[in-house]
């Protein structure tokens, strides 16, 4: 006969289950057919679970949204957290490059991010086109914390006319993330231009990578007269 606890144990694993295939099949038809398109029918059979418990975990279909996104801003949180201690411990008057290499690593890893997640940087082009609609109405203060965390940094950066521009910093940011989603949004169109081109291969994907790491950081920092290589 089975011990309570390891009976709650199974319920818990059991519920936490159900949340995780709802919130994939979720991610999957709000990719296919942004938010305004998708239906919970179809998430429910996506899922293998009924939709009354898609309401019971989530509310109604903003709230399974919501979880959407949130789940995406949690699987980024280790690595952004990586890039602002390492940008708060660098002395820019000093380091420069050190500067640089952590911004390199930060828009990277998100690049990469998109490209091991395409359902998400779809969902992003879905809001992009509906003028950020449902995300607006989703967002809470909390959602920008970490958002929040890079403000005195890039101000100190932009103190220091390391900022190539006097824009607000969090714009800055935020525009030089979206480059990433943006970028890889376009290879249909690159395909049409170039069609003997495979731009989902490797070795096209590391060059993109590469691409649009030099084009936001060179975008968004100065380096220095002093600190620039001298001349031959």
């Amino acid at each position: 006969m089975a011990k309570p606890g390891s009976k709650r144990r199974g319920r818990m694993h059991d519920a936490e289950g159900a949340r995780e295939a709802i919130l994939n099949a979720g991610e999957e038809v709000f990719a296919e057919h942004g938010f305004d398109g998708a239906r919970i029918d179809a998430i429910a059979k996506a899922s293998g679970y009924n939709k009354s418990l898609i309401f019971q975990y989530f509310g109604d279909k903003l709230g399974l949204y919501a979880a959407v996104i949130r789940r995406a801003d949690e699987q980024t949180r280790t690595w952004q957290n990586e890039a602002i201690n390492a940008l708060s411990a660098a002395e820019p008057t000093k380091s420069v490059g050190q500067i640089k290499n952590v911004l390199r690593m930060y828009v990277g890893v998100y690049f990469d991010y998109l490209v091991e997640h395409p359902r998400i940087q779809r969902i992003y082009m879905w809001e992009m086109a509906e003028g950020w609609q449902t995300m607006s109405k989703v967002f809470t203060p909390r959602d920008f914390d970490d958002v929040d965390e890079f403000a005195p940094i890039l101000a100190k950066l932009q103190s220091l006319g390391l900022l190539r521009t006097g824009a607000n910093t969090l714009l800055q940011l935020s525009t030089a993330l979206f480059t990433c989603a943006l970028y890889l949004a376009l290879p249909p169109l690159y395909k049409t231009l170039l069609p003997n081109n495979d731009f989902s291969s490797p070795a096209e994907l590391a060059h993109a990578r590469e691409f649009v790491v030099d084009f936001v950081v060179h975008g968004l920092l100065i380096t220095p007269a002093k600190a620039r290589p001298e001349k031959k």
